[in-house]
């Protein structure tokens, strides 16, 4: 604690307690997947051998003119021994989430650490009418997800430190901008590094079952923004009409030391007014240079010989690219500005240090990579999809009904596994196949995903920055414990999950596109019949 008091912490009670309990006996999910794989192993031999098998949806045997056949295959046979061992470099290296992270990840890495971010954030919220508090700290915090940790260890304190200036609770102000950045986690007006991260992980696992596929990073762009704008008026409700008045009026002498996110609160200087400027020009160049490329001479990110509804995918391939622009020269113009960086060592150094803090990230995606590839080279990834595609379809249950229960069992899932990556590569080899054989499209399932995933991030200890936002919160009172922070991010996450629910509903029943060439339904694969919208 960083005033040194002794501070009462309060065991969780009840749910929050079982929940605590079981997802702290789960291994860490880097073993999670050693222990998938080796389960993977087991069901392979056993449906090998019990000759488990489909007709391929999508192609035909020439030499008899019918459906394919795809068979379980042992993945301790000497083919896939030799795969494994021969092809681990390969199959490490071309996971398609660890190219597009780490691009991403060398400009966002520059702009966080020259403090960009920060600032950004400091001079969105530090000067908001007393009234316009919440909506102004919800939206920064959602934008905030752009700049990953940075959103928690600048805003959520510092949004504590701005409510207790206007004489509101600080503890309503962390709660606010903790929903806004991990109950909102999705929520935005840009795809950056998770579209990036989900994205390759979709097209891992829709490659890993049909062959080649390129994800679109901005296949939820207009669904993201939609969230954005759903989700802001359900957390300024959530804390003006429901958790500030629960909290009743703030008693300044209960407070604690809040001295270590004072220096957050401080007016900007110059140098930072200066930089913010120069990076906001910058972040223009790019935009402007990428508008040139769609539609000046030769228009190299628009196809003009490919077929209307391809003739973008250039642009959309290129986004990754140009997010890794708009950070690193954002980042750079404000960093030479702001006195943050000298000179091109400098700017090398941030670049080195952002890709260090990747280095769990590295050893996760190893796993991930293993156990998506062998679950494909096992065949069970198809089999299980065409089985389970065939059993919902018989279900009768029409998309949004099976979408409803994708976010749900998300969400679930979240209060055990905290990482978005992780438990998408968990579920994307299955799911994503599955929903495409009914007619659902890779994006929509991705976008299913990210609503549970967001939802119930503010509710569950086994969150990674859960410790922290309690901490911010004791230094302001004293007696807040586990289960005082879980009670007042309660409402938040019912509200978010309520209107999560209502919006996939809606994109499903309308067919509302999620994002630049990407829709809600594809036709499904083989011909089979879609379930009913």
């Amino acid at each position: 604690m960083a005033n040194g008091a002794e501070t009462e912490t309060l065991p969780p009670k009840g749910f929050l307690m079982r929940v605590e309990r079981i997802g702290n006996r789960l291994p860490d999910p880097v073993f999670l997947f050693f222990w998938l794989i080796a389960i993977l192993l087991g069901l392979s031999v056993v449906a090998s051998q019990a000759e488990w098998s489909v007709l391929h949806p999508t192609e035909i045997d020439p030499a008899t003119g019918e459906a394919r056949v795809i068979a379980a295959t042992s993945l301790l046979s000497a083919e896939n021994i030799r795969r494994l061992w021969v092809e681990m470099p390969a199959t490490f290296t071309h996971f398609h989430p660890l190219g597009y992270v780490l691009v991403v990840m060398l400009g966002a890495g520059v702009a966080e650490r020259a403090g960009l971010f920060g600032t950004a954030m400091r001079a969105g919220v530090r000067r908001a009418p007393a009234f316009l508090l919440t909506p102004i700290v919800t939206f920064v915090g959602m934008m905030g997800n752009l700049a990953a940790d940075a959103a928690y260890v600048v805003l959520i304190p510092l949004a504590g430190i701005i409510f207790h200036a206007a004489g509101r609770h600080p503890v309503a102000g962390i709660a606010a901008a903790f929903a806004g950045v991990s109950g909102g986690f999705s929520a935005n007006l840009l795809p950056g590094q998770l579209d990036a991260l989900l994205f390759g992980i979709t097209e891992a696992s829709v490659e890993a079952t049909f062959g080649d596929f390129t994800a679109n990073i901005a296949g939820n762009w207009y669904f993201i923004m939609a969230m954005m704008v759903l989700f802001l008026p359900v957390i300024w409700y959530v804390t003006d009409r429901i958790i500030e008045p629960r909290m009743g009026r703030w008693d300044p002498s209960k407070a604690g030391s809040a001295a270590a996110g004072e220096q957050q609160d401080r007016p900007l200087t110059d140098k930072e007014r200066k930089g913010l400027r120069h990076a906001g020009l910058a972040m223009l160049g790019v935009c402007a240079l990428w508008l040139f490329f769609l539609i000046g001479p030769g228009t190299p990110l628009y196809d003009m010989e490919a077929p209307p509804e391809a003739r973008m995918s250039p642009f959309y391939q290129s986004l990754v690219a140009g997010f890794f622009l708009l950070f690193l020269l954002g980042g750079w113009a404000y960093g030479k500005a702001a006195g943050t960086i000298a000179n091109h060592r400098d700017l090398v150094k941030l670049m080195s240090d952002s890709m260090g803090d990747m280095a769990y990230y590295l050893v996760l995606a190893f796993a991930a990579a293993h156990f998506v590839a062998m679950f494909g080279w096992s065949n069970l990834g198809l089999i299980t999809a065409v089985e389970g595609a065939d059993l919902l379809r018989a279900s009768g249950l029409p998309a949004w009904a099976l979408l409803v229960m994708i976010v749900l069992f998300s969400a679930l899932l979240n209060l055990f596994v905290g990482s978005a990556s992780a438990k998408w590569a968990l579920l994307a080899p299955v799911m994503v196949p599955m929903l495409m054989l009914l007619g659902i499209s890779p994006e929509m399932s991705t976008a299913a995903y990210r609503v549970g995933d967001s939802a119930t991030n503010i509710i569950t200890p086994l969150m990674v920055y859960f410790p922290l936002i309690l901490i911010f919160c004791q230094r302001w009172q004293k007696d807040f414990g586990l289960g005082s922070l879980a009670a007042t991010m309660l409402p938040y996450s019912v509200g978010l999950m309520l209107a999560g629910l209502a919006m996939v509903g809606f994109w499903a029943v309308l067919d509302v596109p999620l994002g630049p060439g990407a829709g809600v339904f594809i036709e499904p694969a083989g011909g089979g019949a879609a379930v009913a919208r």
